[in-house]
C-alpha cells in the first residue's frame, strides 16, 4: 500500500483547557481517531507529527508540559513513528520525507491541527514534494482569527483555508467519506 495517515499536532493545548483551545477540537480529534482505528486494522502506516515550540515568545506546546502531549484520543502505539517538528511545515528540518520514501509512501490521508497553521503548510509542501493528498476536513480543527481588529470566526477560516487546498493541493473529503472508500476498497 503507498498510502499514509499523518496526523499533525493532535496535542492536549489545543483542547479544551489548554493554553491555546480550538474550535471544535474534540470532534476533529473524534473523526481522526477513526480513521487512526481504520488505519491500525489494515496495518498501514500512520505518522504522528509532534509541535514543540522553541521560540522564545512561545506561549503553548512548550518543551516538557502536557499541553504537548499528544491526545490520548490519538495516543501513538509503540510502533508508529512520531515525528518532532518546530516549525508548521512537517517536513521542515525532520526526517518525515526520508521516512515516507523509505517506506514507499506516495499518497497521504491528512489530518490534525491547526487547519490554518500547521495543516495548509503541510499539504503545499506534500504537493510540492510530489505526494498526492487528501484531507480530511472534519478531522481539522482551528480557531477564530483577528485582522486589524476584526473577528474572523473559525469556521470561516477553516472553508477559507481549505477551500484553495481543495483547489489545487488536495482532495477534501470528510472522514466518513474517506472510511466508506476504504471500506469499497478493501471489501
Amino acid at each position: 500500500m503507498s498510502i499514509a495517515l499523518i496526523l499533525i499536532d493532535i496535542q492536549n493545548d489545543y483542547f479544551p483547557g489548554g493554553r491555546m483551545e480550538l474550535v471544535n477540537s474534540l470532534e476533529a480529534a473524534g473523526a481522526a481517531a477513526r480513521l487512526l482505528d481504520c488505519f491500525r486494522k489494515a496495518s498501514w502506516p500512520v505518522y504522528h507529527i509532534r509541535h514543540i515550540s522553541t521560540k522564545p515568545a512561545a506561549s503553548f506546546l512548550l518543551p516538557g508540559t502536557a499541553g504537548a502531549d499528544i491526545h490520548p484520543s490519538v495516543a501513538p502505539l509503540p510502533d508508529e513513528p512520531v515525528i518532532t517538528k518546530h516549525y508548521p511545515n512537517s517536513f521542515r528540518e525532520t526526517g518525515l520525507l526520508e521516512r515516507l520514501k523509505a517506506d514507499g509512501i506516495d499518497q497521504l490521508l491528512i489530518c490534525g491541527m491547526m487547519t490554518s497553521m500547521c495543516v495548509d503548510a503541510t499539504v503545499r509542501a506534500a504537493f510540492d514534494l510530489g505526494f498526492t493528498c487528501t484531507v480530511a476536513k472534519d478531522a481539522c480543527a482551528t480557531r477564530d482569527l483577528m485582522l486589524d481588529g476584526e473577528t474572523v470566526p473559525a469556521r470561516q477560516v477553516q472553508l477559507a483555508f481549505l477551500s484553495p487546498l481543495g483547489a489545487v493541493y488536495a482532495k477534501i473529503r470528510t472522514s466518513d467519506a474517506i472510511l466508506e472508500g476504504i471500506a469499497a476498497c478493501i471489501s
